[in-house]
This record gives structure tokens, C-alpha cells and sequence, in this order.
């Protein structure tokens, strides 16, 4: 098949262009470049079957022509910085909402039917339901990351409806390993290469969250689009939680972290039961649908993070690129 993928210089894309092109297929990334990394394009770059197409989300022309010929497009290009969302609220509706509605647009134009698009467990806000399943009642969004999401999963579902597109909405959980440039692994290792003997904490440290290795979360997403789960059910889209079976605290993963760099900093806790605005406490996802379909994980959270930690410390560069 040949593949379009948004946002494919960044993690989980160039992650997915380089597990397609090694199955033989083709591949058109399409990158702006605002955040995506071009070094974790170097391996799809030497591959005939790969090609980049340097492009805005927003510039719907161009994406309707850089996605002629395709079959089926992921659509990862967003806005992804949570924690500051308030600084720019702008940022989150463009980049996230009205890029959604582009890419549907130039899919309309093209013929292409067949869209993964990946989305947040955070558009469950603070559920009231542990582990959260997918058909759990959404409350009060409290984040406009998520608040943008939802609006795109919603032009989604519209467009399976309205044009019979086969939609797949997939609600992460935060995800780990290879390539990984942004998230409290990351963070807390920059911090600790500058200074071993403190680490600073937002939050009181008992913030509960779950994490999925990005081989695992590939894996799902390829295993559910390739069935064709979406094809025969009502309004043509389904939806799946993405995530392991468990979850941890903050300062578990703390403890994985710095047992694996051989460090023991006093731990300065900022306090509070949150990071920061719009950061659920408690995040842990039902997966029960998305294994009944034969998928399951293969790495628990303390082995994705030690494969994060094995990663960065063989790509430093990544810390600078990415201040």
C-alpha cells in the first residue's frame, strides 16, 4: 500500500514510516518541520519507497497535493505541548482542529477513504471511571490540548458518517522509547545530566499515570487498520484506548530512572496534586476492546522507560535540538 503520514519527522511517525517501508511499503511523509527531528528521517530517506514532502497542515493545497496517490493516511502532525497550552491558545485549535479538518478535506479530494489518527486519554479529563473505558461519558475538558482533540475526533467520526470514511481514533496513553524528544522521562534525565544531585518535581510526585513502549503502540494501530475493525460497524469509526495493563507513580518512575543512572538526588517536590493546568492526576486506560482483537503489549512501563533512558543517552543531541 502506499501511506501518507502527518507529522512523520516526529516521534511515533518516523517510527511507523520505518516499520511500513520495512514491510515493503510506500511512503509519503509530510513534515513542517516545527518540531519533527530530519536525523529520524535518515533511515527512510535511503529507501526508494520513501518520500518527504516538506509541507504545513494548514496549507490545504499543497496537502491535498502532496497526498495524491495514497491510500490510507495517519494523520500524527499536532500540537502536542500540553503544559503551556494557555500561553498560546490559538496554537492547540490551529494545529490540531483545523489541521484535522485539512487533512479530511484533501482525503475527500483524493479518494481516500481510510484514516488512524491518534488522539489523547486526556479527552477523558478527570474521569470519575478507572481504568477508563472508551464509551465512558466525557467530562469537563480542562485542557484545550484536549478540548482540540476532541474536536478533530468529532470531524472524524462526522466525515465516516457523511462520506463513509473508515476512521480509526486512537487515545494514547503517553508513549515511550526510541525517539522520544518530549514527556517526564525526558525532563527528568535533561535535569539530572545538569544536576545528579537534585531533581526538581512538579507536582507532589503521587501524580498516577500509564505509559506505552512505541513498538507496542505501532503494532496495535497496524494490527486494527489492517482488520478492518472500522469497515462493518455503525458510522464507520471505531475508537481505541491504547495502553498496558498497568500504571505507576510519578515517583516509581522516578525511582526506575535514577536506580538506572546510578544516582541518588534529593527530590524537590513543587507540591500539589498537579503539574500543572489540565493535568489529570490519574490517567489509566481500559485497553479490553482494542486486545480483544488479539493485540497485547510486550514491554511493562519500567522496561519502556529504561529503553527511553538507553535511547537518550546514545542520541544527546536530541536534548539540545530540543530546547
Amino acid at each position: 500500500m502506499k501511506y501518507f503520514i502527518t507529522g512523520a519527522a516526529g516521534f511515533i511517525g518516523s517510527s511507523l514510516a520505518d516499520r511500513l517501508l520495512a514491510e515493503g511499503h510506500e511512503v509519503v511523509g509530510w513534515d513542517d518541520f516545527s518540531t519533527g527531528q530530519e536525523p529520524f528521517l535518515e533511515d527512510a530517506s535511503r529507501n526508494r519507497a520513501f518520500r518527504l514532502v516538506r509541507g504545513d497542515n494548514l496549507d490545504l493545497p499543497a496537502l491535498t497535493a502532496g497526498m495524491a496517490g495514497c491510500e490510507f493516511v495517519f494523520h500524527f502532525g499536532a500540537n502536542a505541548d500540553v503544559r503551556f497550552g494557555l500561553e498560546h491558545p490559538a496554537k492547540d485549535l490551529q494545529q490540531n482542529t483545523v489541521a484535522t479538518f485539512n487533512v479530511l478535506e484533501a482525503m475527500r479530494a483524493n479518494g481516500i477513504r481510510g484514516i488512524g489518527f491518534s488522539s489523547t486519554g486526556s479527552v477523558y479529563g478527570e474521569s470519575a471511571v478507572i481504568p477508563t473505558p472508551e464509551d465512558a461519558p466525557f467530562p469537563i475538558q480542562t485542557s484545550l490540548y484536549a478540548a482540540s482533540k476532541v474536536a478533530g475526533e468529532n470531524l472524524i467520526q462526522a466525515y465516516c458518517e457523511g462520506y463513509k470514511f473508515e476512521g480509526y481514533i486512537f487515545r494514547f496513553v503517553s508513549i515511550l522509547g526510541e525517539r522520544y524528544t518530549h514527556g517526564h522521562v525526558f525532563d527528568f534525565y535533561k535535569q539530572l545530566l545538569e544536576h545528579p544531585d537534585h531533581l526538581r518535581v512538579l507536582g507532589n510526585g503521587k501524580q498516577r499515570k500509564s505509559y506505552l513502549y512505541v513498538q507496542d503502540c505501532l503494532e496495535a494501530m497496524l494490527h486494527v487498520t489492517r482488520a478492518g475493525t472500522a469497515r462493518d460497524v455503525k458510522h464507520g469509526v471505531q475508537v481505541y484506548n491504547l495502553g498496558t495493563e498497568e500504571y505507576c507513580q510519578v515517583k516509581d518512575s522516578i525511582g526506575w530512572i535514577c536506580q538506572h543512572l546510578g544516582i541518588q538526588p534529593e527530590l524537590r517536590f513543587a507540591g500539589g496534586e498537579r503539574g500543572w493546568v489540565g493535568d489529570n492526576p490519574f490517567i489509566f486506560l481500559d485497553s479490553k476492546k482494542v486486545r480483544a482483537t488479539g493485540w497485547s503489549s510486550k514491554l511493562t512501563i519500567q522496561q519502556g522507560i529504561i529503553r527511553t533512558l538507553a535511547w537518550l543517552a546514545k542520541n544527546q543531541w536530541v536534548l539540545e535540538a530540543r530546547a
